[in-house]
């Protein structure tokens, strides 16, 4: 029988909070059992494994990611909706290190997590639709806001910009090298 109050969304729970705590390469069932209070095969009653506990994992935080990204650009445009969706993007990666590791690079291409990832990806296609991008191109310039944003956090992150300078500056100078790529910015 399921242990009262254990439910797989709590067992997600504390999975993030394992990864929170101690990075993503300490996700282990028994870390998760431990926090959870129980021994690690009561979790199979609640998560299939360590894969779908991941997958599940992935999934909450692309959410996660949508939900901030979205409220982010909420009412904004153009070249004020790129800028609010970069440093919200980078804000996750720095805030969350680790649960950002857990989406996995081809998020669309896993069954597991197509649907949250679909749905993360309009998001994208809402802000690059403001600069008349459809289809193919909008793609690309996804794929190169996506590459800017997930660079540079990640490698601030992992802190590898010993240079002085201000990284704020830095990222301001990429993000504004990015929106005069695009058709029409503003």
């Amino acid at each position: 029988m399921p242990r009262a109050g254990l439910t797989p969304e709590v067992v997600v729970d504390a999975a993030l909070a394992v990864i929170d705590d101690k990075g993503l390469d300490a996700l282990t069932l028994a870390a998760v059992a431990s926090r959870t209070g129980v021994a690690a095969p009561s979790l199979y009653k609640h998560v299939g494994g360590l894969t779908e506990l991941r997958s599940r994992v992935a999934a909450r935080v692309i959410d996660e990611v949508t939900q901030r990204l979205s409220a982010a650009i909420m009412g904004r445009s153009h070249d004020d909706a790129v800028r609010a969706l970069m440093y919200t993007y980078r804000d996750y990666v720095v805030e969350h290190p680790g649960r950002y590791a857990a989406i996995t690079p081809d998020a669309l291409g896993d069954p597991a997590l197509a649907a949250p990832a679909a749905v993360l990806l309009d998001v994208f296609r809402a802000v690059m639709r403001g600069y008349g991008l459809e289809g193919s191109a909008a793609i690309h310039a996804i794929r190169a806001l996506r590459s800017i944003a997930h660079g540079f956090a990640t490698i601030e992150v992992s802190g590898g910009f010993g240079l002085p300078e201000q990284l704020d500056e830095s990222y301001d100078h990429l993000i504004q090298m990015f929106i005069d790529s695009l058709p029409g910015h503003r």
